[in-house]
């Protein structure tokens, strides 16, 4: 960046928890007028080293620069009276409040409190930058981007011009995520310093100037973005040469195996969740299912596996002969007693899919005890199976008699999927398989899935990054507030098109 001094320097930062060395020296710039993409696999220490510049963590040791000069960062209030400020991935709102008091919340301002004076400094900021916000409606009214925007807002109201967005995209559609890119791009001709935390290197070519690269808790470099490639990246991330194509062989004789009709489902204090879905799951393909967050995707894929209960509508099982067998009302243990051999790889993993206080040896047995005559659980099977899964997908563990609550997030996931998977499925059902996976990980999952889908499973695969949904599946069902706004062909679909049916914006447009 020329002889600029950087608007922030962070030398040999080093943090640890417990055992964990999160960040190991790190040496990073961030200069104003750039948007620089923080790159890393999960568990590199992205979020963590930008945390010490927001004031939330405190290095053990290193030094921290603005704009030339030393400082010591205690606490968010400290980074934001140094022009620091932080948009985290998950919301910090009071959603009785209005945009405006949010703003303001925690604030000292002269005198009274004037809130129309408030909104107007609020709209003021929304203008320059190109943010669409209306001061006086209440959090619980907005979409997800809306309080992506009040946040962004607030943090600009408190004069930071070093702005920091943990995966700001992560539950945007793609005509969200454009508007906020051109926003970040106003700002930074505005002269702001803007960090990206995030994973999708689409986006990375998209929107970032230069991208700088963490692997294991150490800074490996940085490249320009405009020279540099998602296949470059991405072996700077890992460390090695990884395959980025995602294979989707034509489905083998796909027929009818799980058919939806009418589905109506509502949670336990009676919100509608699910309303009058229809659509049916072929066998040897991989059907996925686009939505915003919390469009019923969760809901479906319980209803389906026996854990969630249905108001109206069915949810009918047909075999290879054509027999049909009705799934709704009965619990798992009545639907594989009808010889359906259903998986579920659940958003949930510790809650639902797994118990971490048991080892990966017990885990696996959750899913075969039941198989065994004898009085005595039989060990040795599931232990091979642990053994196969730590293997075959590369489960960082100790051993097989680990707990699993000591596995990281990411192992935890491979143990679930691996143990699901092998329990030789005609139905897998996955709620976001690769959240929390690094990318090799992630690509070894979609192999497996792939794998299934060639021995004639009925795969669903629900999903958040519409780039995998739209290379890995076959059809795609897009959910809004608990309808099929559409069903739409994996190969010919553009991420646009889904956007607009995740919003319903659509209509007939959506279905070209």
């Amino acid at each position: 960046m020329g002889n600029e001094i950087a608007a922030v320097e962070m030398r040999d930062i080093t943090k640890t928890f417990g055992t964990v060395l999160a960040n190991d020296k790190v040496n990073l710039d961030i200069y104003r007028g750039e948007i620089l993409a923080l790159l890393g696999e999960n568990g590199s220490g992205k979020t963590t080293l930008m945390n010490m510049l927001a004031g939330i963590y405190f290095p053990d040791s290193g030094q921290i620069r603005i704009d030339g000069k030393d400082v010591v960062i205690r606490s968010p209030k400290e980074a934001y009276d140094l022009g620091v400020g932080m948009i985290h991935q998950h919301f910090k709102l009071v959603d009785v409040l209005t945009a405006a008091e949010n703003i303001v919340l925690g604030l000292k301002e002269k005198g009274r409190l004037n809130i129309d004076a408030v909104a107007k400094r609020v709209r003021n900021i929304c203008e320059a930058y190109g943010f669409e916000v209306d001061p006086y409606q209440k959090i619980y009214d907005m979409s997800v981007s809306q309080k992506q925007t009040v946040e962004i807002v607030k943090v600009l109201y408190r004069g930071a011009d070093i702005l920091i967005l943990d995966e700001p995209t992560a539950v945007l559609t793609p005509q969200e995520t454009d508007k906020l890119f051109a926003v970040l791009r106003n700002m930074k001709a505005d002269g702001k310093a803007i960090v990206i935390i995030t994973h999708k290197l689409h986006e990375v070519l998209d929107v970032s100037d230069r991208v700088a690269v963490l692997r294991k808790g150490q800074y490996v470099g940085s490249l320009v973005t405009k020279n540099t490639s998602a296949q470059e990246m991405t072996n700077m991330m890992v460390g090695h040469t990884v395959t980025l194509n995602i294979d989707r062989p034509a489905p083998v004789d796909p027929k009818p195996r799980i058919q939806v009709q009418g589905l109506t489902v509502r949670s336990s204090d009676g919100i509608l969740k699910l309303e009058d879905v229809s659509f049916t799951a072929m066998s040897g393909e991989i059907l996925g299912v686009a939505g915003i967050s919390g469009s019923g995707q969760k809901e479906l894929l319980e209803a389906i596996a026996g854990l969630q209960s249905v108001e109206s509508g069915s949810i009918t099982y047909v075999d290879d002969a054509g027999n049909r067998e009705e799934l709704t009302g009965k619990d798992p243990l009545k639907i594989a007693a009808l010889g359906v051999t259903l998986s579920f790889v659940p958003e949930d993993r510790l809650g639902m899919g797994l118990v971490g206080s048991m080892d990966l040896t017990d885990n696996m047995m959750l899913r075969s005890f039941r198989r065994g005559r004898s009085v005595f659980t039989d060990r040795k099977s599931p232990k091979t199976l642990a053994e196969h899964v730590v293997q075959e997908l590369e489960v960082d563990t100790p051993g097989v008699s680990t707990p699993v609550r000591r596995l990281s997030g990411d192992n935890v996931q491979k143990v679930l999927v691996g143990r699901e998977i092998s329990s030789a499925p005609t139905v897998l059902l996955t709620a976001y398989a690769v959240r929390g996976l690094d990318i090799n990980s992630s690509y070894t999952i979609y192999d497996l899935l792939n794998k299934q889908k060639a021995k004639g499973v009925a795969v669903v695969y629900v999903g958040e990054d519409l780039d995998v949904l739209l290379e890995l599946c076959d059809r795609i069902l897009v959910l809004c507030g608990g309808k099929v706004s559409g069903i739409v062909d994996g190969s010919s679909a553009t991420k646009h098109q889904l956007g607009l049916l995740m919003t319903r914006l659509g209509g007939e447009d959506a279905h070209e």
